[in-house]
């Protein structure tokens, strides 16, 4: 995943967050959205939009995240946000831009020409370095500056936030949250495996999405109970024989009880291709089985896991 979509997953999540990094709030904040929007002829595709609510003629935001040095980013992004506006204008009121820089390093280097626009009220330049210490930071704004911090740091910094999380947000929000740092972590670290990362944040399998995705699935079809004892036997079964292996079966378990309440039968070859899966591709299956509508859908994934 690259940094810039984990930051619209950020303002995806809560597009309140926004409105953490500029000084003026329309008044219905809360009920703005996050969406990204194309302007044909010629093509555009702004990745960050927030909207006002639908038949309000609010500001409209465009937020653009830069990590990389570009020489020509502002150039763009008043071409882009320009003719969006001119296009859809009976449709706002006003306009604003938000840049997301790491550090001012990252900013182009010519400024003069964009010069009344940067030093005026509608462009917003952040740099992350500069927020303050992001134990300090409100919890959204700190998992933005996380992305910033070293890696011989960033560990210790994600388990103090999830901890902070955990005393002080809801239980979705500290869902969403933990999800979020542990995608963090994961591009940090490419060469961690998700299971390693979670076992770097002390995160259990049942903390995760792909579980609770499962299990809910599971409830809808009345197996949740099948589903504790499956978990149950693959704490057991970690216990005996080791708790990298424990947690292998338990996730094939847990996804082979979906597959079967879902298509009734599966072959012995797709049950022994399932059992044979990484925790990592498990993993992977269980997001993209929500998604099958019949059983060649699976062995069609399974085919293309081993090519």
């Amino acid at each position: 995943m690259k940094r810039d979509s984990i930051f619209y997953k950020l303002f995806r999540q809560s597009p309140m967050l926004l409105f953490e990094l500029v000084p003026s709030v329309p008044d219905e904040a809360s009920r703005y959205r996050f969406d990204s929007v194309a302007v044909k002829e010629p093509k555009f595709e702004i990745d960050g939009v927030l909207l006002p609510p639908e038949g309000s003629i609010g500001t409209v935001f465009f937020i653009e995240v830069q990590f990389q040095k570009d020489e020509a980013l502002y150039e763009r992004i008043f071409a882009e946000t320009a003719l969006y506006f001119y296009r859809n204008c009976e449709q706002f009121s006003d306009w604003q831009v938000v840049v997301i820089y790491p550090a001012r390093s990252t900013e182009q280097s010519r400024l003069h020409p964009h010069r009344s626009l940067l030093n005026g009220e509608q462009v917003h330049r952040i740099f992350l370095n500069e927020l303050g210490n992001i134990r300090e930071l409100p919890l959204w704004v700190a998992l933005m500056v996380l992305t910033t911090v070293d890696e011989a740091e960033a560990p210790e910094e994600a388990r103090h936030l999830i901890g902070r999380t955990e005393q002080v947000a809801s239980a979705d929000e500290t869902r969403a949250i933990i999800e979020m740092i542990t995608t963090i972590i994961s591009y940090k670290f490419k060469e961690l495996t998700t299971r390693e990362v979670e076992e770097m944040l002390d995160i259990t399998f049942e903390e995760t999405r792909v579980y609770r995705e499962i299990k809910a699935e599971a409830e809808q079809k009345g197996l949740a109970q099948g589903l504790e004892q499956g978990l149950e036997r693959g704490r057991q079964e970690g216990r005996r024989e080791g708790r990298r292996e424990g947690r292998q079966e338990e996730a094939a378990d847990l996804i082979l009880r979906i597959l079967t309440k879902r298509f009734e039968t599966l072959p012995d070859s797709v049950r022994n291709d399932v059992s044979a899966l990484s925790v990592e591709n498990l993993e992977a299956l269980g997001e993209a089985l929500l998604d099958f509508n019949s059983l060649s859908d699976l062995s069609y994934w399974l085919e293309q896991l081993s090519s």
